[in-house]
């Protein structure tokens, strides 16, 4: 599990509108879910040493089965950083029976000002090996265009 996932885009907000959209349980469930799927929050503590419990759900998972359950992805998250406009660190594992799921996925988002909009840049580091990088890297997209969505409205 040495694998690194990386997906960007300059989305037409600032740096730190964006940012609240990292860490507002209410943006995230918007936002965070790639096509497909929606999400809840069961916990939810915004600070460093803070975190998470997300449920992932499939509207359809037939062609993906979930990795917590046919049809939910479980998260257990916890902040390692929040750094306000700039970046939020996490360390993220799947509630999974299946080896190739467990572990700790290192996420970072980092919001860089390009002009009057911010560079979006999502790294997942140490990535499980039952996760397809070009699935991951296709998920990470989606949420950015959803983020941005969210954040030019």
């Amino acid at each position: 599990m040495s694998r690194t996932d990386e997906a960007g885009l300059l989305v037409n907000a600032s740096p730190v509108r964006v940012f609240r959209a990292l860490t507002d349980p209410e943006a995230l469930v918007e936002w965070l879910p790639p096509e497909g799927m929606t999400a809840r929050f069961e916990r939810f503590d915004a600070r460093p040493g803070g975190g998470y419990r997300m449920v992932l759900t499939y509207s359809d998972a037939t062609g993906s089965p979930g990795k917590s359950s046919i049809d939910e992805d479980v998260v257990e998250g916890r902040f390692v950083e929040l750094t306000p406009g700039v970046r939020v660190v996490q360390e993220i594992e799947f509630e999974a029976d299946d080896p190739s799921f467990a572990g700790v996925m290192r996420m970072t988002w980092e919001v860089i000002a390009r002009g009057s909009g911010a560079q979006v840049v999502f790294r997942a580091e140490d990535v499980p090996d039952g996760i397809s990088s070009k699935d991951h890297i296709d998920g990470m997209t989606s949420s950015l265009r959803n983020l941005a969505a969210l954040v030019e409205r």
